[in-house]
């Protein structure tokens, strides 16, 4: 007659008869996994240092420890480090294709002037390796104020051009009515002034990249940057504690993908402008 109980319950592997082995998978960019503990579920955005970034929906970022408890479509996997594949092009922070040889070249005498410091930072660290290969050195103003001190200083010419990236250049600002004058100037044909609609630079990073659903709304007559800071919760006594803040921001700034596409179209604008040959009048 057949055992009712089945076999020996002593068998090898009786401790694991009923559950679901979990199964390696690599933590590729842009799977989604959930996490076991809480219900977390978000796609993967980097791994690094045996731990793995994760995204959710709302453009929030948590990092875990790799390895078991974790759910795709309800069963258990273990994240493992993605296999390295082979490589092709290499691409830029900016997205363009890497050259070979990224020396960077003799600097041409065409610019592009930025309004401050965090400015020039972020230009760096997106279009850095773009500018060097071009030979297209960044300075900052410290305010388009200055832009007419310095055009009569060092004016343009058609070897010599000028492109201008301006904070919160919007109509009716105090910025475009300085951009007009400018332009209607004696060295407007040698110069191209663009800008973003944000108020500083900061929001020009997307709130996603910063893990945050969007950026805090600073009551009128109070500093930007002063209210950011304490909507964050972020130290903002002094001049070293913006800078910190803003070193925090920029971290978190790896490609182009985290900035608004209002600051990628005039950047891209501008290496255009001060890169296209001259004609040499």
């Amino acid at each position: 007659m057949d055992d009712r109980y089945g076999t020996d319950v002593l068998a090898p592997g009786w401790k694991e008869r009923g559950f679901t082995r979990a199964v390696d998978v690599p933590a590729e960019k842009d799977l989604v996994v959930e996490v076991a503990a809480d219900g977390y579920c978000g796609a993967v955005t980097r791994v690094e240092a045996g731990m793995v970034e994760l995204e959710d929906w709302k453009g929030r970022r948590r990092s875990f420890p790799l390895g078991g408890g974790y759910l795709i479509d309800g069963k258990p996997v273990r994240l493992v480090h993605p296999v390295a594949k082979p490589q092709g092009r290499k691409r830029t922070a900016s997205g363009s294709f890497a050259v070979d040889d990224g020396r960077a070249r003799v600097a041409l005498p065409s610019r592009i002037l930025v309004e401050g410091r965090h400015d020039a930072e972020l230009v760096e660290k997106v279009w850095g390796d773009d500018l060097r290969v071009e030979g297209v050195v960044v300075e900052y103003l410290q305010g388009i104020d200055l832009l007419d001190g310095l055009l009569a200083e060092a004016p343009p010419s058609e070897t010599r051009r000028y492109g201008v990236l301006v904070d919160h250049l919007v109509p009716g600002s105090k910025e475009s009515r300085i951009a007009e004058q400018i332009l209607r100037g004696p060295h407007g044909a040698h110069l191209k002034i663009v800008g973003h609609p944000y108020v500083d630079v900061w929001q020009c990073v997307t709130p996603a990249a910063l893990g945050i659903r969007a950026w805090p709304e600073v009551p009128r007559g109070t500093d930007w940057k002063t209210g950011v800071c304490r909507a964050f919760g972020w130290p903002v006594e002094s001049q070293a504690d913006i800078a910190h803040a803003w070193k925090r921001i920029l971290s978190r700034v790896r490609t182009y993908r985290d900035l608004e596409p209002a600051l990628l179209g005039r950047v891209e604008e501008l290496i255009d402008f001060v890169t296209a040959p001259s004609t040499g009048r």
